[in-house]
């Protein structure tokens, strides 16, 4: 098994890109709820691939550390993120197809495998990859007042006053969705509505009728986002056992084929957690009316048939080294 070394304090670890916040701030070392904050403000916060392996590495720490319980993911400035930076863009596409891995779906894949909720604060607008790369999270808040926003679908570089907007815009920029968006968009919006949000690429308010249930949350000012997600975050980390929860969203996203494979494999899961301290610990408090103490290490005890699905290898194929005969 690979070891990972925790830092004390993530407010003094450095990341490319990111800045990685206690709340409350300043705490001398790590505290349940932590804050990522995409930090490019000059660029809206434009994706790159430092900022894709600084949040991949920093959600990897966070999974094997049990100070922390809830991450809560915002922007730096007036918008949330304006999709990938097309000045940096993609590569010439040279190489082989089956060795890419696009760097949306890194990110996208270590908030899905960390056993801590996320909830995103998106403060402004986001388009592309700012909106995909946030679908594997439990919660998204956005507000819909006035705001300096990027006129996305010209370029970075072009302001203009205008309601924050929100969309999936790779087919008006001659690309398909990535982040595993099309594994997280439909179940989340439904499938006719993942069709025409990508179909068309087009940007809408939060509140448009196209986005579903995709945002718990519009406010109507920005300024409360960041904090009505700390308070969520903090509620969660106070109240709720991580164990629980990182097994109940496990069970959500699984999908069952029926109603009987769901019973059965649920059946499991709860039977695993009734042994455990976390729903001792539960009962105890509740009848002691009291907050719980939840303290069981997600990396020990979760069920031991999770993960319940077959693993997908992921890593690059290995190539033949040139060698003589």
């Amino acid at each position: 098994m690979t070891s990972i070394d925790i830092p004390t304090s993530y407010e003094t670890f450095n990341l490319k890109d990111i800045q990685i916040s206690h709340h409350p701030s300043g705490a001398p070392e790590a505290t349940p709820v932590v804050i990522f904050t995409l930090n490019r403000p000059e660029k809206h916060n434009a994706f790159t691939p430092q900022m894709a392996d600084s949040l991949t590495q920093a959600y990897k720490l966070v999974h094997v550390d049990p100070r922390v319980k809830v991450v809560v993911l915002t922007g730096a400035g007036r918008m949330f993120c304006a999709g990938s930076d097309l000045d940096i863009g993609f590569g010439n596409g040279q190489g082989r197809a089956v060795d890419f891995r696009d760097i949306g779906g890194r990110v996208a894949l270590a908030m899905h495998r960390c056993h801590k909720p996320t909830i995103v604060a998106m403060n402004g607008s986001a388009v592309g990859v700012g909106m995909t790369m946030t679908l594997p999270a439990a919660v998204r808040y956005t507000s819909y007042l006035l705001f300096l926003v990027s006129e996305v679908l010209s370029s970075l570089s072009r302001i203009c006053h205008g309601k924050s907007k929100y969309g999936f815009v790779f087919t008006r920029r001659g690309l398909t969705i990535e982040s595993c968006a099309s594994y997280f968009l439909p179940r989340l919006v439904g499938f006719s509505r993942a069709m025409q949000l990508i179909t068309t690429g087009g940007v809408f308010p939060p509140t448009s009728q196209h986005f579903g249930d995709l945002f718990t949350e519009t406010l109507s000012d920005a300024g409360k986002i960041l904090p009505r997600g700390l308070e969520l975050a903090q509620e969660i980390a106070e109240n709720v056992s991580p164990l629980a929860s990182s097994m109940s969203r496990a069970l959500m996203w699984e999908g069952a084929e029926s109603p009987e494979a769901a019973h059965l494999l649920e059946s499991r899961v709860f039977h695993h957690m009734i042994g455990q301290r976390d729903y001792q610990e539960g009962v105890r408090s509740f009848l002691e009316k009291r907050k719980p103490r939840f303290e069981s290490d997600l990396r020990e005890t979760s069920s031991p048939t999770y993960p319940w699905w077959p693993e997908v290898d992921i890593s690059r194929e290995a190539s033949v080294s040139k060698h003589k005969l």
